[in-house]
């Protein structure tokens, strides 16, 4: 059987599918990748109109594409991969649309790269994006289906196209009940039954390991890394530090955490008066690190405290996580330091930095006690070192280099310098990361904490007082930590211009976090308790959903079995217009009477519209019931001059002459 031949509307309804169905990807994609698959896919759909790209060209491109996609993602596979690649062969797929059946796999790989999206993102400009991607796939099959009903493709192509997608839209209004009982009621579970791979690319963000440079691309990132809203009163800018991995060995180069405190019991902490209480919604970040505010107070639900009270979540954090926790900034931390957290926080790799040991000793041979060596390194580095992101490479004793001959860097330089410096004066010191200070929304009242706010200090363990958080970089420029936003940073930037828009953008999105992205099986759970439904009854639960879903069901059918089966026409719809219009002027209009007694009668009441109402009722009637074939401009101007016509007046009292 010879394939139908794709009529040219069609097709344009198909490649404009397929173009804003590969919008939600591509705004997901490297922006190289993206332009490069987008020329791809408008190459394609100008060139193959009329003969398509041979089957060796098409195989080269699919593995050049194949083989760029995977140099992307570093040669790892994961959901970014998988997306990318569907992206790239959804652009080939354009060069085939010749045939119906072609044309069918394009729209099939536009709905399933709409959907694809949301494995990347679940935001609100992807569904935003979605949604037009999806009336018009939904138009391009409907259409797909008149033109294999129709070979020429005529029947497809009658209806306007602002008719066709409000058809469109209606399908998925159709659905739209359905789908909120389900996302609602439809039994959750804590853990999903099946996973899809992480990401092959990590997302920004701390990392669990900090090396001299590594942290370039997280300090230019102003994306959000978690919003913070607070119970109550706040703590002052300068407290404000989120406590994450907490590193204490150091080979020279490279600080990482001890695997082994990961397990073990949390430190002693003697709380004190200053407590605050919050609400912390992490975005995913698909690792197990947590965030929170010095001193933590308790582990996260779902998660757990290390030894060095660095938080972690039992799982990766692959989707929105809420968290309500509580802080004591001005705890005692561990008055007692164990033997093993001694030598752990005394640790130096031997044959590194030897003009740092020798400084350390030469400042214990002066009589210097733990804390005037602290004083004088941060006085030190407070008079002859300078913040910037722009530091030059560091080499084998880097902390050397960097305190003798560089004197430039950022927290990453300051913190593990001075760690090193006091470990080598003999004074248990470690290095934390996490964030510090955070970006005060106005609109909502809460904190936005961005990634662009990564931070790295240091910790000394000090007699009769634990640890104390010591920050180094604080004392070169304290304004990077603790004045950022007012110096018109981050979401403040712009001159303040567009920090309203921004602030109200935020607020949006965290509505619609907390709205729906963080809706979970705990929070489901507290709907059901609110309509009386025991959750533990998992039976209960699901006869709610089974309940609601066919009550839903049951007025969708009732909607449809009330409307016509077929579409009313343009003219019809005019003409009853005009009997309304003449009925409220007082000319009544009987359901059995013809159009062209009715417009008599109408002509005789209005002597002035005679001619033009007996002409329209004549034209209508030949439309309608002679069978008349119009042209579709034809019906247009009958259905424009039934609604321009007007009663003069309101018709006097019937003389028996109405039916």
């Amino acid at each position: 059987m010879a394939e139908i031949r794709l009529p040219g509307d069609v097709r344009n309804a198909c490649l404009l599918a397929a173009a804003l169905a590969a919008l939600p990807l591509l705004r997901l994609t490297p922006l190289w990748l993206a332009a490069l698959l987008v020329a791809t896919g408008a190459i394609a759909a100008l060139t193959s109109r009329t003969r398509p790209w041979p089957m060796l060209l098409r195989l080269l491109l699919t593995v050049a594409l194949s083989a760029l996609v995977v140099i992307a993602s570093d040669f790892r596979f994961g959901r970014d991969t998988a997306c990318a690649l569907l992206l790239a062969m959804l652009a080939l797929k354009v060069a085939e649309a010749r045939s119906l059946r072609d044309a069918r796999s394009l729209a099939g790989f536009a709905l399933f790269a709409t959907f694809a999206a949301f494995l990347q993102d679940q935001g609100p400009i992807t569904l935003a994006l979605a949604l037009p991607a999806l009336a018009f796939t939904l138009d391009a099959f409907a259409q797909l289906a008149g033109a294999q009903a129709d070979t020429a493709g005529n029947t497809a192509g009658n209806a306007p196209w602002q008719s066709r997608l409000r058809s469109a839209g209606g399908r998925l209004a159709l659905a739209l009940p359905l789908a909120l009982a389900g996302f609602w009621l439809f039994p959750r579970m804590g853990t999903p039954i099946w996973g899809v791979p992480e990401n092959a690319v990590s997302k920004t963000g701390i990392s669990g390991r900090m090396s001299p440079g590594d942290w370039l691309d997280v300090l230019s990132d102003d994306s959000p890394a978690f919003r913070v809203r607070f119970d109550g009163r706040e703590p002052p800018r300068q407290q404000l530090y989120w406590r994450g991995p907490v590193l204490w060995n150091f080979d020279g180069r490279t600080w990482l955490p001890e695997r082994r405190l990961r397990s073990a019991d949390p430190a002693q902490l003697l709380a004190g008066d200053q407590r605050y209480r919050y609400e912390l919604t992490m975005e995913p970040t698909e690792k197990r690190f947590l965030f929170a505010l010095d001193w933590p107070l308790q582990a996260p639900d779902n998660g757990h405290m290390a030894a060095d009270l660095s938080p972690y979540a039992n799982a990766p954090l692959r989707s929105l996580s809420r968290y309500t926790l509580s802080a004591s900034s001005d705890a005692q931390v561990e008055p007692d330091l164990s033997a093993y957290h001694r030598r752990l926080a005394l640790a130096l790799p031997p044959g590194f930095n030897p003009r740092t040991r020798a400084l350390a000793a030469q400042w214990r041979r002066e009589g210097a006690t733990d804390t005037d060596v602290i004083q004088r390194a941060l006085t030190w580095i407070g008079r002859d070192f300078s913040y910037d992101l722009a530091a030059p490479p560091l080499g084998r004793n880097s902390v050397d280099e960097f305190l003798y001959d560089t004197r430039i860097g950022f927290c990453e330089h300051f913190s593990s310098s001075f760690v090193f410096l006091m470990r080598a004066a003999g004074i248990p010191a470690r290095v934390v990361t996490g964030y510090v200070g955070g970006y005060r929304n106005p609109v909502g009242e809460y904190w936005v904490i961005q990634q662009s706010d990564a931070h790295a200090w240091a910790e000394v363990w000090l007699a009769q007082r634990g640890w104390v958080r010591v920050d180094p970089t604080a004392a070169v420029a304290p304004e990077r930590v603790f004045e950022r936003y007012g110096r018109g940073a981050g979401m403040a930037s712009f001159g303040g211009a567009l920090a309203p828009m921004l602030n109200v953008s935020d607020w949006l999105r965290r509505g619609w976090n907390d709205l729906v992205l963080s809706y979970d099986a705990a929070r489901q759970q507290l709907l059901l308790r609110a309509l009386g439904v025991r959750p533990e009854q998992s039976w209960q639960g699901l006869a709610v959903f089974v309940v609601v879903a066919l009550l839903m069901l049951a007025l969708t059918l009732l909607w449809l079995a009330r409307r016509q089966t077929q579409p009313v026409p343009p003219v019809l719809r005019a003409w009853r217009r005009l009997v309304l219009r003449f009925e409220r002027a007082g000319l009544a209009h009987a359901r059995h009477e013809p159009a062209l007694h009715y417009g008599e009668r109408a002509a005789r009441q209005w002597p002035v519209i005679g001619p033009r109402i007996r002409s329209l009722s004549q034209r209508f009637a030949n439309w309608r019931y002679a069978e008349r074939t119009l042209e579709l401009e034809e019906m247009n101007a009958l259905a424009r001059d039934l609604d321009r016509m007007r009663p003069p007046n309101r018709v006097p009292p019937p003389s028996g002459d109405a039916p």
